[in-house]
């Protein structure tokens, strides 16, 4: 099955323990400390490969997760990194957490970490200092990123084939590259986008059928706005136009009316214009039919393309002069950007705040909540390095400013009550 959008949840790996050791050897019982850190959790990562076409495998599980990071030990050993998971989509996948684009993986190779693993613990060796030199306490690994995040693919083609149902995109795919789309002569023939390589004077470029847009497309009926999601990055349009049509000039309005009032107006893409099923009029009418569209297209005649897939007529001259239009279009470089722009994943600032409800404080801010999740509160030498934090980055002073009392307090930062 063809999927084009799925809601995935993904879990980085929580970052391991460290541990408190000493180092014990013969005639030295208790030598100095030499608690290794953890390892940092594995990583949710996703790339980019041509040799998947559809997101269909992310529907079946309910979670993709990485490998935790495995704890610290004696000997100053540092634990296990966690093994990065990675998701393998088609080129053209954009990642989105509500509406905030994670990565855009437009190319073959792209990737990127769309959730980072926890950090890990530091053992009590990290803690010895001149003043404290035989540090019982350690931390905790810190939890990986959990996220539930949107894959969206966008068909990465040099051209796009749009048109009104049956209108012939499927047979010319067909005919001309290597896409073996489902063909009959009937309207919604073709559900899912179809991508095929078009070889022409020992030159390639990208082909993608569209299926078929009717009246009201851009605001989503008949699936339009799903379809339409797929000519966002080509460079070139085909508007294939059925000649048999007895309403060619409303045809062509119907679509270019679609384009235009999709959230990215698609008018401003390169088009070419091109009458299908020739085969099927008579000679005497062609002419006819070739001023209508040119009419309505607002084009000279001589820039309609008439074409017969089953005849194979026509179609030589129009694939050298659509290869040409997506070289010139590649090489002045306007493509227009996607409608959403990649986000750069930045550390938050040291910033806090406090919260007050009743009787209890909540603190926040991202780093003394790190501190806080790595504060092992069985070991007495972390609470008071805790403490400590607090007291450094200023927290301290303003609770108190706010009302807290020690001993009469409550104070709450990442889920843990902190004694005050």
């Amino acid at each position: 099955m063809f999927t084009d959008v799925v809601k995935v949840k993904i879990a980085a790996g929580k970052g391991g323990d460290g541990v408190v050791s000493f180092h014990r050897t013969r005639g030295n019982a208790k030598g100095g400390p030499d608690g290794g850190d953890g390892g940092t959790g594995g990583n949710v990562v996703v790339i980019a490969d041509h040799n998947t076409n559809t997101l269909s495998k992310y529907r079946a599980s309910k979670l993709w997760q990485a490998e935790d990071g495995t704890p610290g030990s004696s000997g100053k050993k540092r634990g296990r990194k966690g093994e990065d998971i990675e998701l393998v989509v088609p080129p053209g996948t954009i990642i989105m957490e509500d509406d905030r684009v994670l990565a855009d993986l437009e190319k073959q190779g792209d990737e990127a970490i769309i959730a980072h693993g926890g950090r890990a613990g530091f053992g009590n060796a990290h803690f010895i200092s001149s003043v404290r030199q035989a540090p019982k306490m350690a931390e905790l690994g810190e939890q990986g990123e959990e996220k539930e995040v949107t894959f969206e693919l966008k068909i990465v083609a040099d051209v796009g084939l749009v048109g009104l149902p049956n209108a012939g995109k499927s047979t010319l795919l067909s005919v001309v590259s290597n896409a073996k789309p489902k063909i009959a002569n009937y309207p919604f023939t073709t559900l899912e986008p179809n991508l095929g390589v078009v070889d022409i004077d020992d030159n390639t470029f990208m082909m993608a059928d569209i299926p078929g847009l009717i009246e009201g497309a851009s605001k989503g009926k008949g699936l339009g706005d799903e379809f339409l999601r797929h000519v966002e990055r080509t460079k070139v349009l085909l508007h294939i136009i059925d000649a048999t049509s007895e309403s060619i000039e409303l045809d062509y309005k119907t679509i270019q009316k679609e384009l235009k009032e999709y959230k990215i107006d698609l008018t401003s893409r390169p088009q070419i214009v091109v009458l299908s099923k020739i085969e099927s009029v008579p000679k005497a009418n062609i002419n006819a039919k070739i001023k209508e569209v040119a009419k309505a297209a607002g084009l000279k005649q001589k820039d309609v393309y008439t074409i017969s897939s089953v005849a194979n007529m026509g179609l030589a001259d129009l694939l050298r002069n659509t290869y040409k239009l997506v070289e010139k279009v590649k090489s002045e470089k306007t493509e227009e950007p996607i409608s959403e722009m990649p986000v750069i994943r930045l550390d938050e600032s040291a910033s806090w705040e406090i919260h007050k409800t009743g009787n209890t404080f909540e603190v926040t801010g991202k780093d003394i909540e790190g501190f806080a999740k790595r504060t092992n509160m069985d070991q007495y030498q972390s609470v008071q390095r805790l403490h400590h934090i607090l007291e450094r980055k200023g927290i301290t002073r303003q609770l108190i400013k706010f009302g807290a009392q020690p001993g009469h307090t409550k104070v709450t930062i990442a889920g843990k009550d902190i004694e005050f």
